[in-house]
């Protein structure tokens, strides 16, 4: 008879990520940096190929850009001066939001944060850990059945056993809210401005928040808009291509807009997100004229901030503003902008970012707004 022996074998660990896996990892961050720019994102990943030899003989870049065609990541298309191009598709769109994802909220996951649930008890999937009697609308699966014969054989005895409505009792659980959210993203001059890229870390929060929610929260909204001179939404497959201008910094422009748009949304739990590094800069006149000032704080602008901030609050709608600038007299002018909204702000570098607000967002969720 055969002598067969049970073990473990140790061996060095060998990485089975392949390389198109590792070179798609850091296309994902290239793209996001280049705006959708597919060329430019190449030209950066073969400067990195140089420098620190992460292709072999046996598959270069070129091996790799064949393999995104393949794959569906990149097509080619006629570009409008008649020469051919290469442009990412819907399917990068969403593994960059993906990839995003992984980035911010990976690091929550591995510090123990959880779904959002608020402290009231309701229609949720965590349990508080208290029974409370069945009422109609009460899944089965809620039932404690252990505490319910427990009861059934308490009010009926063993002899006549038997299981009513009244001696059925569930598991609570908390309440889950539904949220209705707009992310306000600054793309003035300044984002760019200093040597230091402010946008990129922007667009990859507003990519990541968007794909948690439409995943994992999908009974809640996210309006994304940007503000300039003026404001606009955005859709989600444009995040990737979301690029600064020559702009002043129109707040109020971009309050009014993510104010309409909350508007017709029918959750009560409504909030915005704003991110921004600079001062309020410009308004849009009644005559359609723009009223410009960057030098310092224009009490004019500043003042229709501070009305702004005070009709969201008559609205029941905070604002968390994230603001990612230093200047102590700007920070004044947030803590001047928070107070009449009685909302929040947070004054950070660009430095965790993304987990300020998925915490922020998680925390509102535990409440109602």
């Amino acid at each position: 008879m055969a002598n067969y022996r049970k073990g473990i074998v140790f061996k060095t660990y060998e990485e089975n990520t392949s390389l198109f896996d590792r070179l798609l990892d850091i296309f994902m961050e290239l793209i996001t940096h280049t705006s959708g720019d597919f060329d430019e994102a190449i030209d950066w990943l073969r400067e990195l190929d140089k420098a620190y030899e992460i292709t072999n003989e046996d598959y270069s870049i070129d091996d790799f850009i064949e393999d995104l065609k393949k794959k569906g990541y990149i097509r080619e298309e006629i570009k409008p001066d008649g020469n051919s191009g290469v442009k990412i598709t819907n399917k990068t769109e969403q593994a960059i939001r993906k990839h995003a994802l992984e980035q911010i909220f990976g690091k929550l996951r591995r510090t123990g944060s959880g779904k959002h649930k608020t402290k009231h008890t309701g229609i949720g999937e965590d349990k508080t850990g208290d029974l409370r009697d069945f009422q109609f609308g009460d899944g089965f699966d809620q039932v404690s059945m252990t505490e319910s014969f427990k009861n059934a054989q308490i009010n009926h005895g063993i002899d006549e056993f038997r299981m009513s409505e009244n001696d059925l009792v569930v598991n609570d659980t908390h309440h889950q809210t539904q949220m209705s959210t707009v992310l306000m993203i600054d793309i003035s001059h300044s984002m760019i401005l200093y040597g230091e890229d402010r946008i990129t870390p922007a667009k990859k929060v507003a990519m990541a928040l968007a794909e948690m929610i439409t995943t994992k929260y999908a009974k809640d909204t996210l309006d994304i808009i940007v503000f300039g001179n003026d404001s606009w939404p955005v859709k989600i497959g444009d995040l990737p291509y979301l690029q600064v201008g020559p702009y002043h910094t129109n707040t109020v422009a971009g309050l009014q807009l993510a104010m309409k748009i909350l508007s017709r949304k029918r959750n009560a739990n409504k909030q915005i997100f704003m991110i921004t590094d600079g001062k309020p800069s410009c308004l849009k006149l009644a005559d359609g004229s723009y009223y410009k000032n960057s030098a310092g704080l224009d009490e004019t602008i500043t003042k229709k901030c501070y009305n702004m901030a005070a009709q969201a609050r008559k609205l029941k709608i905070p604002i968390t503003t994230f603001m990612i600038a230093s200047d102590p007299y700007l920070q004044q002018f947030v803590r001047e902008f928070t107070k009449s909204n009685q909302g929040r702000a947070y004054f950070s570098g660009l430095k965790g970012l993304g987990e300020m607000i998925f915490e922020d967002y998680e925390n509102n969720k535990r409440k109602k707004l």
